[in-house]
């Protein structure tokens, strides 16, 4: 094991837990509210982060930091990406937390923060119980999209795509 590695992904851990709870976020209220769409801090936190990640990305891209490889794009299977996007969007809405504002509310003291980290837990040794079996492998194998970006879906410079992100958070950010 690269302890640096480790504990370099435990700083970091520690660092993002630390942001999610300044920001509110080990709150299931404050997660809810963005469904119900009476606090827009979860989209403007999130998109500022995805803003930033995916600038730094295109930055370190056009210096040729990565390299002809860039980076591995997995291949999409549609219907268990669909399934497993319904399952985590209502377990969210329902419980108020996703998996990392579940760990921070837990920490934080709150034991509905534990008992939606058990759920998870079950939920993917349920899973994992029946990856084998044919409907999973059925949802696996259908609809597979070939391994593609977004600007190489439409065609476009991924700066047009980070532009159009931009016009995407200043609109939200406006709420």
């Amino acid at each position: 094991m690269d302890y640096g590695v480790a504990g370099t992904a435990l700083a970091s851990g520690i660092l993002f837990g630390y942001v999610l709870e300044q920001a509110g976020f080990g709150s299931p209220c404050k997660l809810t509210a963005q469904f119900r769409l009476t606090d827009w801090s979860v989209f403007k936190v999130m998109f500022t982060a995805i803003l930033v990640a995916s600038l730094g990305i295109l930055l370190l891209q056009s210096g040729n930091y990565f390299g002809s490889s860039g980076f591995f794009v997995p291949t999409t299977f549609f219907w268990a990406t669909a399934v497993g996007a319904a399952l985590i969007g209502a377990g969210f809405a329902i419980g108020g937390y996703c998996p990392g504002t579940s760990v921070v509310g837990f920490v934080s003291g709150r034991i509905d923060g534990l008992v939606f980290m058990l759920g998870m837990v079950l939920g993917i040794l349920g899973f994992a119980s029946i990856y084998t079996a044919p409907i999973t492998q059925s949802i696996l194998h259908t609809a597979q999209i070939s391994a593609k970006t977004l600007p190489q879906w439409l065609g476009v410079s991924p700066w047009i795509v980070w532009a159009g992100m931009v016009v995407v958070a200043v609109a939200g950010f406006l709420l």
